[in-house]
């Protein structure tokens, strides 16, 4: 986790922006892939007992960190996948905040779902998970037999950050989900900036995002994976 002071978004985004993975869940104890929408809903697969503090303990750091950058309460919107684990998480920090879970400061949003690999891969050993990214390494492109590729989760990911762009404006945005769509989530917005200079100040989000959308980036999204129940400030100096 990360204590670093948040730095200011980038003049292309209306809101500014924290990730976090969902605490260690029961499939990550159990060491199971569980990735489609059908079974990660499930309530078995919410977090684990340690996920539960971890999740409590991102709140807490998230709070310290809000304080420190003199952020408002009231500015916080918490936007999660709908898989147990994450919707779990989320209701913990919620519950940390003091911001009512059911109220329209938190939002489930569906394409911050996990990633599907694949009926080949679902309630399968997550050493699996090895073979997926070395597909994504080699062309991101690439489907695995009946899953997503890395390029078909950004297509959902730019999906999702032009609905929370489109709904907030100057707020600040938890985003709770998942392993693979965060650090491609942060690897796609950390392109974007970086382009910034070379690209008109007038052109959309998506075609912004979509810019980048590219082999030789998303090759990489491994480079910024996160632990579960790791906070990070979207756009800090250690990531760009």
């Amino acid at each position: 986790m990360t204590s670093s002071p948040p730095p200011p978004p980038p003049k292309w985004l209306r809101n500014r922006y924290w990730v976090l993975r969902h605490g260690k869940s029961i499939p990550n104890e159990k060491g199971l892939i569980v990735s489609s929408l059908e079974n990660g809903v499930l309530g078995e697969y919410q977090l684990a007992p340690d996920g539960v503090i971890q999740a409590r303990l991102a709140g807490e750091l998230f709070q310290k960190e809000l304080k420190e950058g003199g952020i408002p309460l009231e500015s916080v919107r918490i936007c999660y996948s709908p898989f147990a684990r994450t919707s779990h998480t989320a209701r913990e920090v919620a519950s940390v905040l003091d911001i009512p879970f059911d109220g329209p400061q938190c939002k489930v949003i569906e394409d911050l779902r996990e990633r599907y690999f694949g009926p080949s891969f679902e309630l399968q050993s997550h050493d699996k998970y090895h073979e997926i990214w070395a597909l994504d390494e080699n062309d991101p492109f690439e489907k695995p037999e009946g899953g997503e590729s890395a390029a078909d989760v950004v297509t959902r990911l730019i999906k999702a950050m032009q609905t929370i762009e489109t709904e907030f404006q100057g707020c600040t945005i938890l985003v709770v989900a998942h392993g693979d769509p965060l650090q491609m989530l942060r690897t796609i917005l950390n392109a974007a900036t970086e382009q910034t200079g070379s690209v008109s100040d007038n052109i959309d989000l998506i075609s912004r995002l979509e810019a980048v959308k590219i082999p030789s980036v998303l090759s990489k999204h491994r480079k910024l994976a996160l632990n579960t129940g790791e906070l990070r400030a979207v756009g800090q100096r250690a990531e760009l």
